[in-house]
């Protein structure tokens, strides 16, 4: 993961705190803010192993039941003032019975999405510093579902927040990070963890450690990570396969809900 050690950083959704203790020995006193969707008491109970004590120990900021979709927990923010703000391994935990999920006007597909694009579209509404890099690091498994969910694509449009590029997530680099599952006490591996990254800028220097997919050029699908196509005909045959059907559907969706979300 590429940190500038000068950056003021939040990290979100942070399961267990780990990723922010081990991210917080390589910064300054003062320059992260770590938070959590659970309460401070889910989080006792729920993990045998966590890091709310070292982040007190080490006079760390740290804000419990902060929820990216709503605006109330951004406000909760002194000001904006962050470089950076990173969302670990994302996920939406599951619906208590199947009647909650039945209440849903959206795929699982489409819900997962529109978390990331309410987190980015938050943070730099309210957590962001314009004078800057006003930065948003998201990192994921690249493994279904959740490289179905086209954050390199389509995530950011008509976002203030742009797609810069990628790199592959080095968990070596945070000694003592435990990627949780999000429902239980239970490691998950960080199989093919791939960080996106996104901002309001442009970031030249940045940008030339990051990584472009091929699959984003012309002549391919970038929301299946399919192509070149060398012929119509080739072309034609992955608009006819299971699995494009199957992406358009979920691509069909996100832009349904787009549409709802700008005029809201």
């Amino acid at each position: 993961m590429i940190i500038d050690t000068q950056w003021r950083i939040l990290t979100v959704g942070d399961g267990d705190l780990s990723f922010s203790h081990a991210l917080q020995s390589r910064l300054g006193a003062g320059q992260l803010t770590a938070s959590t969707y659970d309460s401070e008491k889910t989080i006792r109970d729920k993990y045998q192993h966590h890091a709310l004590e070292l982040l007190n120990a080490s006079n760390t900021p740290y804000l419990s039941e902060f929820d990216v979709t709503a605006r109330d927990s951004w406000q909760r923010l002194a000001q904006p003032h962050y470089d950076l703000a990173i969302f670990q391994f994302p996920l939406l935990p599951a619906f208590s019975d199947q009647a909650d999920f039945e209440q849903q006007q959206y795929s699982i597909n489409t819900l997962n999405r529109s978390l990331l694009r309410q987190f980015l579209d938050n943070a730099y509404r309210y957590a962001l510093d314009p004078t800057g890099p006003m930065l948003c690091y998201i990192t994921s498994k690249d493994v279904k579902p959740y490289c179905e969910w086209d954050l390199e694509g389509t995530l950011s449009l008509n976002s203030k927040m742009n797609y810069l590029g990628q790199h592959p997530f080095d968990i070596s680099q945070f000694p003592g990070y435990k990627i949780r599952n999000v429902d239980r006490d239970k490691h998950v591996k960080d199989t093919s963890g791939t960080t996106y990254v996104f901002s309001a800028k442009e970031n030249l220097t940045l940008q030339q450690q990051l990584h472009v997919p091929h699959y984003l050029q012309d002549n391919h699908c970038s929301f299946c990570r399919a192509g070149p196509f060398h012929s119509e005909a080739d072309t034609q045959a992955h608009y006819n396969s299971k699995k494009h059907r199957t992406m358009l559907k979920h691509q069909q969706h996100w832009q349904r809900f787009l549409a709802s979300y700008r005029s809201s």
